[in-house]
């Protein structure tokens, strides 16, 4: 490390120190007065601790000068870092106030007397080694702040992973428990809300307003507003990657929309959903699908339906039975508008249908029977 102090003749020090430990009440004043979150009463802790921090740092620094040592123990200034952050004083305000102090310091040490003896030489070297001896406080300090603002965010992020595992649950958790944890959390929920699933659901709910958050199985689960008429398009423009958004729900009922976006998530995951390339699905697009993907043996039994009558046909003769049932049925029954989505003509779709009728009989007329063979339409293989 360098010590640009050792450049600097100890007699320097010596000559300097009256005038540079007299520097502490205008370093102070030059602090309050330019800086806003210092702009406070010298009276109590805030006072003393400011008046003990800059004197102390000052005969340190004079204390120094013709050393060869490296800078003593900084866990003050790290500390010192972690109060200002306690007291709620920005980062930028802390690195100002160093700024100021220094600046106001070599005013001090370039108007006294023993500075204005000294050659050149000594002059840029006493200058190099206040700047650098209060970058290291000022880098210490810095480093205090961060640690407590990591531990806070890091606190408080901890308070919501709780919340969210507790909002999700099923059986859901006591009122009275959700309220404890939102207090916890300083988390004020919006009247709707809905579960959103994607793999970094901590990332998306800070670019969320409102939002919370919990890194969970088998994807993350943020909890976003949903009072608000179009709040998906929010969402959307949060996300990163593929997402699923459950349906709006009162806060009491989070479990809900979170058990339906996490089932749309596995499927979708397993290809058993929309190929829709937009990255954000909404689950409450697909309950006809969510539905049968949680009862295999009823879906299996309504593709059967379909597709074991046409398992003697040739291929193309079954894919093309199988496409123009879809087109009829998807058309409630209207043979020209089937035969336009199919791009044939309407007679050859009659055709067509009286070799269904002949595989599927009665079926083509009866409505539940037709609902059902529409779902199984919608089957995904297994």
């Amino acid at each position: 490390m360098d010590r640009p102090w050792s450049r600097v003749p100890a007699a320097v020090g010596v000559a300097l120190r009256p005038y540079v430990v007299e520097a502490t009440d205008a370093i102070i004043t030059a602090v309050r007065a330019e800086v806003a979150d210092y702009q406070l009463p010298l009276q109590g802790n805030f006072g003393t601790r400011i008046t003990q921090g800059v004197g102390y740092a000052l005969g340190q620094f004079v204390g120094l000068l013709g050393s060869d040592t490296d800078l003593p123990d900084t866990r003050i200034y790290v500390e010192l870092g972690r109060v200002e952050h306690r007291h709620g004083r920005t980062l930028a305000a802390l690195q100002a106030a160093y700024q100021v102090g220094t600046r106001t310091a070599w005013q001090a040490i370039g108007e006294s007397p023993a500075a204005k003896a000294l050659p050149p030489a000594a002059i840029f070297a006493l200058a190099e080694s206040l700047f650098s001896y209060v970058e290291q406080l000022s880098a210490a300090s810095v480093e205090g702040w961060a640690e407590e603002e990591s531990m806070r965010a890091g606190s408080v992020q901890a308070r919501r992973h709780t919340l969210v595992e507790a909002l999700v649950r099923q059986p859901p958790v006591a009122q009275a428990e959700i309220e404890r944890l939102m207090a916890a959390a300083g988390w004020t929920p919006p009247a709707r809300v809905a579960a959103l699933v994607v793999d970094d659901a901590v990332g998306v709910a800070a670019r969320i307003p409102g939002s919370v958050a919990a890194d969970l199985e088998p994807a993350g689960v943020a909890v976003v507003p949903a009072v608000r008429e179009g709040f998906a398009e929010g969402v959307r423009g949060a996300i990163r990657g593929r997402a699923v958004l459950g349906p709006a729900v009162p806060v009491g009922e989070t479990h809900r929309s979170a058990a339906r976006a996490q089932a749309a998530w596995t499927a979708h995951a397993a290809g058993l959903l929309s190929r829709d390339p937009d990255p954000l699905l909404l689950a409450d697009t697909h309950l006809v699908e969510l539905l049968l993907v949680g009862a295999p043996d009823l879906a299996a039994d309504l593709r059967e339906r379909v597709y074991g009558p046409l398992a003697d046909m040739a291929a193309g003769a079954a894919e093309r039975a199988v496409e123009t049932l879809r087109a009829w049925l998807d058309a409630h029954g209207d043979v020209t508008t089937a035969a336009a989505t199919l791009h044939v003509h309407p007679q050859t779709v009659r055709y067509r249908l009286a070799s269904l009728r002949d595989i599927y009989g009665e079926a083509l007329d009866d409505p539940t029977r037709r609902l059902e063979l529409t779902i199984a339409l919608r089957t995904p293989e297994p």
